[in-house]
């Protein structure tokens, strides 16, 4: 069986391409959601060069996931309290409980309130008992002093369930 070289050029060239990639595109898919956010006095902007991973989470006040079938509003806020810019992405978690039930995305339905006045569904994807919203990709930046505020509908498919939704923004550097 004859074997085939692959010149040293190629695997350079190749292994310098997978370096530039972002670790997001590596690990679980991510989706946009099909509207911006609504955001007060935010600036929504996208890069060319690839995206950083975020450098903290700021926790944002839980709640109960919703007790029966119709949705159940959900509205935060985030103020950028620092002297500079901040650029962040909103984030939203459905914890399971400690000892399961394990949550499942099928049992759920999350939707955004777009800057359309329109609600849009929005993908959950699971890792280990948690649901969760990807990290937009067009990040938003808040000016200092201003105010992002998110507005979502959950609704329970299946009935009721247990465990939290916890919202969160992700700051990025």
């Amino acid at each position: 069986m004859p074997t085939r070289t692959i010149p040293r050029r190629v695997l350079v060239l190749t292994a310098a391409a997978l370096a530039v990639l972002p670790t997001a595109a590596l690990t679980a898919p991510a989706q946009a959601a099909s509207a911006p956010p609504a955001a007060t006095a935010a600036t929504a902007v996208t890069t060319g060069r690839a995206a950083a991973a975020p450098v903290r989470f700021v926790d944002l006040p839980d709640s109960a996931l919703p007790t029966d079938r119709s949705p159940q509003r959900i509205t935060f806020q985030y103020r950028n309290d620092t002297p500079g810019d901040q650029t962040v992405a909103p984030q939203v978690l459905l914890e399971s409980p400690d000892r399961g039930p394990y949550l499942s995305a099928a049992d759920f339905r999350l939707e955004q309130l777009g800057t359309d006045g329109r609600w849009h569904t929005v993908p959950l994807a699971s890792q280990t008992g948690t649901l969760y919203t990807a990290l937009p990709p067009a990040k938003i930046v808040l000016h200092s002093g201003h105010t992002l505020t998110e507005g979502y509908r959950l609704t329970a498919l299946h009935g009721p369930a247990r465990g939290t939704v916890e919202p969160r923004i992700a700051i990025y550097p």
